[in-house]
């Protein structure tokens, strides 16, 4: 006992005085347990599921990826994707490939959206509600403003849709934002709105079809637990002059967690539970966890994680015995040595291989195939659709070819060699240049198949990255500016530039709304195209 104790004190004094920051670190993860967090989630879910119903006619959609988590996913209609990063001070932007324009469209046709999300930051709403969304809802108004101006000016249009567009002087094209913003940061957002416009305007998006599917112009409005909303005095969304996008930040605003009880059980409630799901969730996705909800919460904190560990396996098992890529989640427990505080033997997780989650897309009419839930995209009328192995391992009797970029999951070829191809292409953090190396490949099978007018799937592991990015490298150096397969002589007559491959990622995400392509992958597909260049013969 001695021993033990003069070598625990050596320990001790070996690692130092415990500072404030290491103790209060250890205290957020003593209380940053799964069954807090499923709870936390499932207390703000209360909250979203109170406001979608005072405007029942307007569609629920969550951001990725936090939102996914505050919503049952039969009461979502769609999701979307909006980076807090565009909207950090000093850091403002307007993503081409970001531009969630069927939220639009969706907006335009049931008369407006609501759009949850949340944050662990202590603020009442994530910069991405607090500015991204309304710096988008701006930049959307200006191109359609002058999209309708120039369709009167012109006489583009019919008398009909000249008096359609007759709104056009009334159409509010200023940058709304919350009053909490300061004003400098409101003038410098203003200044660069024209910017922005003109941005959106020359990638090629659809600017024609927004101005005929949105009536009224679109408008951010802010919701969190502490506003306060007079249920006999709920205002019509219909009799409004704009198209609202009402923004719900889920969680309660605060950094500190607070003690609370339900039923026989008391656990302590996070702030933006449902963020950094790596982090916490041990392989759980929001599906599984709605689920599963009821057996989870009330099992309470001492049979949270066995039931959470079942219910990760089951699936995993479930998935693999159908053929889909579902790694085991491997969980190890952090060690907490003790100053002045107990060890810590909750259950704070790394998670080494987490689970992909599927959220529910919305996609334009005639683009998106579904069978037993497994969903594909087809881009247009180019005979490529994309998806991902996850969904896609029961739904290929559509499909002639295959080109399997997943390197983790092996689909069931088909007899020719011709029609299946596999290439173990993965991410640009995992590999810098994996996805150029295999590129001149993949628009070589395509090629080939494409000229005998086949269908063929592009899939990768989640559907919204590296699949995406080889469909772009496919259809800029094989297709012409106008959609059509050409072999690539276009190709051979064109400059390519960053522009040029930023329309046509416009065009694919039209189809792909769900594509959610990264800046590294993104530069590997430039350089590829910038090699083809160099290599024809002048």
């Amino acid at each position: 006992m001695a021993a033990a104790a003069a070598a625990a004190s050596e320990h001790a004094a070996e690692e130092g005085p415990l500072s404030i920051y290491k103790a209060a670190r250890r205290i957020k993860r003593r209380e940053s347990t799964l069954y807090n967090a499923l709870r936390s989630v499932a207390d703000d879910a209360a909250f979203v599921a109170e406001i979608a119903a005072l405007w029942p006619a307007l569609p629920l959609v969550s951001n990725l990826r936090c939102g996914l988590w505050y919503a049952q996913p039969r009461s979502l209609a769609a999701t979307c994707y909006f980076k807090s990063t565009d909207g950090h001070a000093g850091n403002w932007g307007f993503s081409t490939a970001r531009l969630n324009l069927h939220l639009a469209l969706l907006a335009g046709e049931r008369g407006g959206c609501i759009i949850v999300d949340s944050t662990r930051k202590g603020k009442r709403f994530p910069d991405s509600m607090a500015k991204t969304i309304p710096i988008w809802c701006c930049v959307l108004n200006r191109a359609i403003q002058r999209h309708r101006l120039r369709a009167i000016n012109q006489a583009v249009v019919s008398n009909g849709d000249a008096e359609e567009y007759s709104g056009s002087s009334n159409w509010d094209s200023s940058v709304h934002l919350p009053v909490w913003v300061l004003e400098t940061e409101k003038n410098a957002i203003e200044g660069r709105i024209e910017e922005w416009a003109n941005l959106f305007e020359s990638c090629g998006a659809d600017i024609h079809s927004l101005a005929l599917g949105l009536q009224k112009p679109l408008r951010p409005l802010w919701i969190s637990q502490n506003t306060r909303i007079w249920l006999n005095e709920v205002p019509d969304h219909q009799l409004w002059d704009f198209t609202p996008i009402i923004l719900v930040s889920a969680s309660a605003s605060g950094t500190v967690a607070t003690q609370r009880t339900a039923s026989e059980f008391s656990w302590r409630y996070i702030p933006g539970a449902g963020d950094d799901e790596e982090s916490w969730a041990r392989g759980l996705t929001p599906t599984l966890f709605w689920k599963h909800s009821y057996d989870l919460l009330d099992g309470g904190p001492d049979l949270c994680n066995q039931l959470v560990a079942d219910i990760v396996e089951k699936d995993r098992v479930y998935r693999a015995q159908r053929g889909e890529h579902s790694p085991q989640v491997i969980v190890k427990h952090v060690k907490c040595s003790s100053h002045g505080l107990e060890p810590y033997k909750g259950d704070h997780t790394i998670i080494a291989q987490p689970m992909n989650s599927n959220p529910s897309t919305i996609a334009p009419a005639n683009t998106q195939y579904s069978n037993g839930g497994h969903v594909v995209f087809w881009i247009g009328t180019s005979n490529l659709a994309v998806g991902s192995t996850m969904q896609v391992a029961d739904g290929l009797a559509d499909m002639d070819c295959i080109l399997n970029c997943d390197s983790t999951s092996r689909l069931p070829p088909s007899s020719s060699e011709d029609s299946y191809l596999e290439l173990p292409i993965v991410g640009s953090k995992d590999e810098r240049f994996s996805l150029l190396k295999n590129l001149p490949k993949a628009v070589s099978f395509a090629k080939k198949n494409l000229i005998a007018r086949r269908k063929m799937l592009l899939c990768c592991q989640n559907g919204e990255d590296i699949s995406i990015c080889v469909a772009l490298a496919i259809i800029t150096r094989l297709f012409s500016d106008t959609g059509s397969f050409d072999c690539g002589e276009s190709f051979m007559r064109r400059d390519i530039t960053k522009l040029e491959m930023r329309k046509r990622l416009v065009f694919i995400c039209k189809y792909a709304v769900n594509a959610r392509p990264s800046r590294g992958n993104l530069r590997q597909v430039y350089g590829f195209l910038c090699n083809e260049k160099e290599q024809l013969p002048c």
